[in-house]
């Protein structure tokens, strides 16, 4: 594999800067490549404005379309390019973070923000049809990812029932709604819960967790979202009304929509 490690906290010492250190080791022992984006220690900006795309301040900005425009002419700023190269050389992303107010820390959000940008990642369109590309296909069709992700909380009040919500249904912004739009396969998250409060032993268990995650990685199987252009959506984009009929919300869009999110 040739993996681009993207970790998102502020503390090198921190159970999460451990265990990406543990996922490098693991990855360099397996023979594979990586490359990483450290966003706190790069200072990473994570607002977008008109200076990504050397924009005239004297003119409306249209972010979607100004940031395509200078995708395609080579105006992204330099910050930006970098990490689009980093993309463009892996065929594996690991995104690690804490879950911050049930979602990824701001600085990473900005990440995505600013590098999946129009043209590159999304509003690709099929030539032959003129669609747009994207829930399975799109800018960034053929690389995986997997999520690396501590949360603070018991891992029961994260199920199905728990009070915080499934952990797949918090996650879902950025598995179906960033990396999966863009095209990219998903597997299965690695939520190390009760992060807050483990003990060594704890952290010996989920670094093992973590380092067997990575061996099999390159054959897991991901998460059964159900592709745009599968034939389950209507014209629309609306979900067709003999599939999980049962069902509602966003456990609608996996295939087998009866046991996921589990």
């Amino acid at each position: 594999m040739k993996v681009l490690w993207i970790l998102a906290h502020p503390e090198q010492r921190s159970l999460n800067g451990s265990l990406r250190d543990e996922g490098l080791r693991e990855l360099t022992n397996l023979g594979h490549e990586y490359r990483q984006s450290d966003l706190y220690a790069m200072r990473w900006n994570p607002v977008v404005d008109g200076d990504d795309f050397q924009h005239d301040p004297r003119e409306r900005l249209d972010v979607a379309e100004e940031s395509e425009r200078a995708y395609t002419s080579g105006r992204l700023a330099g910050d930006i390019r970098v990490e689009q190269q980093k993309l463009e050389w892996a065929d594996t992303l690991v995104l690690q973070f804490p879950l911050w107010w049930h979602g990824m820390p701001a600085i990473l959000k900005g990440w995505f923000d600013r590098v999946f940008v129009k043209g590159f990642a999304y509003g690709v369109r099929d030539p032959a049809s003129g669609r747009t590309l994207r829930y399975g296909n799109g800018g960034l069709a053929g690389k995986r990812a997997m999520v690396v992700v501590s949360v603070g909380a018991p891992e029961i009040t994260i199920g199905p029932r728990g009070i915080h919500g499934d952990i797949n249904d918090l996650l879902f912004p950025v598995q179906h709604g960033a990396l999966w739009y863009a095209g990219i396969s998903v597997a299965p998250p690695l939520v190390i819960a009760g992060a807050n409060r483990l003990s060594d032993a704890d952290y010996d268990t989920s670094a093992k967790q973590l380092r067997e995650r990575l061996r099999t990685l390159p054959t897991a199987e991901p998460l059964p979202f159900r592709h745009q252009d599968g034939g389950d959506y209507d014209e629309s984009l609306v979900l067709r009304p003999e599939l999980a009929s049962r069902h509602a919300g966003l456990r609608v869009h996996y295939v087998g929509a009866e046991t996921f999110p589990r």
